[in-house]
């Protein structure tokens, strides 16, 4: 199947090949009908399955304002996730799924100054990606309305309960209008979710994915604890030793993308960086450079790196362990494609551990530990 066999609108699948994206998943491919049609939905899924643009996609195409936008916009769709990285995670996809159509998006979280978010609320948006106390705070700030949503989406509601954000969300669905499509994802459906969602949801369908940790098999993986002021110094020797002429690096930011790529061109070992602040453009010379080899290592955000597919990858760097345990899978899956084998490496800083715990215990196995010192003497 292709994204054209879903109805989905011409500047959404100009979007969507610019993108990289060619098959969607089988959460798009199940959810993204049903959501044009109108009706709620029930998703039992976890990060890393394409949800974002299951949900993304048809909302934008909902919410198209055409050539005849208002002169004042209004919050039409409202996306509420857990965490600040989830939610401007969101906007991202929003941003590139959605740069052919008229629709403008913005993202509010807590931990930073309020004023941006509210002059960008104060020109008027159509959709709002937030997370629920910054949500509730501006809207008792008198800054946000939510009397015209027509979209609600509450994602990771699993994690919303964990968190400790259960009554934040009971007094935000208490104020939106009755009237509404919601679309409701978590990744376990425990009965304390499953009564949540019968109070948001009409009449749902219910859409299942299967998690992805069955990719990890083939690869061989080893953790390496190190220092964060010694990570550089690690992934050079790392390379300059095993000869590496193909390695994928992985950062939590755009801004440590940039920095480690500067590190490595240094060294001489030649790099380039892909974030969402390069321009689709440099992305993809980055990506065909390195695809051919002009390129020894591609530094990456995981929202830029979906979509890369590079054959006979020799190994790919956890430069920081992500914070979701399905993005681990993901990344490290670009590794020991098509039955060949892998290698992956994580470099871990005592801050990261606890990520570590929730990685083994979705994978259900411990990744061997390996010492800094390895590096001394070149891997056979």
């Amino acid at each position: 199947m292709t994204f054209d066999s879903l109805q989905l609108s011409a500047p959404l699948l100009k979007a969507l090949a610019e993108e990289g994206y060619t098959q969607p998943t089988p959460i798009q491919e199940q959810a993204i009908p049903i959501i044009l049609q109108g009706r709620d939905v029930l998703g039992c899924a976890q990060t890393g399955t394409g949800k974002t643009a299951a949900f993304a996609l048809p909302i934008l195409q909902r919410l198209d304002q055409g050539l005849n936008a208002p002169k004042k916009r209004v919050i039409k769709g409202l996306i509420v996730t857990p965490t600040r990285e989830l939610a401007i995670q969101i906007d991202d996809s929003f941003k590139a799924y959605g740069r052919y159509v008229n629709v403008r998006h913005t993202v509010i979280f807590g931990g930073v100054g309020q004023q941006p978010q509210v002059d960008a609320l104060k020109r008027g948006v159509d959709v709002l990606v937030a997370t629920p106390g910054r949500l509730l705070d501006l809207m008792s700030q008198g800054y946000i309305s939510l009397k015209d949503i027509e979209l609600f989406v509450l994602d990771e509601a699993d994690r919303m309960l964990d968190m400790g954000f259960i009554h934040d969300v009971k007094r935000l669905i208490a104020v939106l209008p009755a009237k509404r499509q919601s679309l409701f994802f978590s990744a376990t459906m425990p009965p304390s979710i499953v009564k949540l969602a019968g109070t948001i949801l009409t009449k749902p369908l219910q859409v299942t994915v299967t998690p992805v940790s069955s990719t990890v098999e083939t690869i061989d993986q080893m953790l390496i604890y190190v220092e964060k002021i010694d990570k550089g110094a690690l992934l050079i020797d790392l390379i300059e030793r095993n000869k590496l002429d193909s390695v994928l690096v992985f950062t939590r930011t755009k801004h440590g993308a940039d920095k480690v790529s500067k590190a490595l061109s240094k060294r001489k070992i030649r790099s380039e960086a892909i974030h969402g602040n390069k321009s689709q453009n440099a992305r993809q010379r980055a990506l065909t450079q390195f695809k051919n080899r002009q390129i020894q290592v591609l530094v990456a955000t995981d929202i830029a790196a979906r979509g890369i597919d590079v054959d006979s990858l020799a190994c790919v760097v956890n430069y920081e362990i992500p914070n979701v345990p399905e993005t681990y899978v993901h990344r490290i899956g670009r590794t020991g494609r098509a039955g060949a084998a892998g290698k992956a490496f994580s470099f871990c800083e005592t801050t990261e551990k606890p990520y570590i715990k929730d990685i083994e215990k979705l994978i259900g196995r411990k990744i061997p530990v390996g010492s800094s010192s390895l590096f001394s003497q070149p891997q056979h």
